[in-house]
């Protein structure tokens, strides 16, 4: 655990995989879906081929190649196409809308909840989420996240790691960037965040995607502070 000497005012977090275990959340909710359509399928490559929309789509956004689209909406789109290619082409809207939205069910890490109460008693704190609002307004209700406000992407109308997301941030929460600390356990993440100027905090998260995982399990930059897990960083900040 690496201590920080100055606290911030404010702190930002990714959200997917960071603090929420997306993998097996949706992982269960295709099984259920499976169950309740009499499908047998390798779930783990749907999901695989599903999630993989979700960086070429921000990217596509982000270079201009379409205009913004949520999260949401580039999860739906891929999933009519795999529903489609296993013979489900037919499903209900309704059908379709539930099970786009098991991004808004995820389960947060054992370390989560508690430790993010920790540092809501000294700390402001707020997701900074490529997710759309709305599914971030909803995954914490479902998670049970205290945030004191709510921040993502569509804020600024396009993706991080795009600096007018950081930006956008940092002008809503009426602060300079060297009082905000961006929390993930993304290098990619931090890194964009550290060139603006705010402090950073990695969280390893090696089961993030699953069995055999090779990105992200160390840090990969001089971050501010670098801990195992969220209660491990409400104790460098002094909660």
């Amino acid at each position: 655990m690496t201590a920080l000497m100055t606290p911030p005012v404010a702190l930002l977090f990714d959200t997917y995989g960071t603090l929420v275990d997306w993998r097996s959340s949706v992982l269960d909710d295709l099984a259920r879906f499976g169950d309740a359509t009499g499908r047998q399928q390798d779930w783990a490559r749907f999901l695989a081929d599903w999630k993989a929309c979700y960086r070429g789509g921000m990217d596509a956004v982000n270079r201009g190649e379409r205009p913004w689209t949520t999260v949401d909406a580039l999860y739906r789109e891929r999933l009519v196409e795999l529903l489609a290619a296993i013979g489900l082409g037919n499903m209900r809207r309704g059908d379709v809308d539930h099970l786009t939205r098991a991004w808004w069910r995820l389960r947060p890490w054992p370390d989560v909840v508690a430790g993010l109460g920790r540092l809501r008693r000294r700390y402001l704190i707020s997701p900074l989420s490529n997710a759309s609002f709305a599914g971030m307004v909803h995954l914490a209700k479902f998670a049970g996240l205290p945030w004191d406000c709510v921040l993502t992407a569509e804020n600024a109308r396009c993706y991080k790691p795009r600096p007018e997301v950081y930006r956008t941030a940092l002008a809503l929460l009426g602060l300079p960037a060297d009082e905000v600390m961006m929390v993930a356990a993304h290098n990619y993440d931090l890194a964009a965040a550290q060139a603006l100027g705010l402090r950073t905090a990695f969280i390893p998260r090696p089961l993030e995607h699953g069995p055999g995982q090779t990105t992200d399990l160390a840090p990969e930059g001089k971050w501010d502070v670098i801990v195992n897990d969220v209660q491990e960083l409400a104790a460098a900040l002094g909660c």
